[in-house]
């Protein structure tokens, strides 16, 4: 199972470490989220600034991505640039 792991904390946050750590039991898993915190504005999308992706290691244990945008953002550009293939499932 492909799994894309998304959040509105930050890619640093210790919360998304831990839930990517936990899916990987079960599945393929890609961390794509936010730069930095973007809470309560996880429908919102980017329209007028560029978006940057970074290569992102989490805590030597996984590589993801970060952009500079939103967790709206995130899964957009995951799914249409980043991932080879649609995940079965968004978390």
């Amino acid at each position: 199972m492909k799994i894309l792991v998304c959040n509105d904390d930050g890619i640093g946050a210790e919360g998304i470490f831990h839930l990517a750590e936990s899916l990987c039991k079960i599945g393929e898993v890609t961390v794509i989220a936010p730069l930095t915190e973007q809470s309560a504005v996880g429908h919102a999308i980017t329209m007028k600034v560029p978006l940057r992706i970074y290569e992102y290691n989490i805590r030597n244990k996984f590589d993801g991505y970060a952009v500079d945008g939103t967790p709206a953002d995130c899964v957009k550009i995951g799914i249409t640039h980043i991932l080879k293939d649609m995940p079965d499932i968004v978390v």
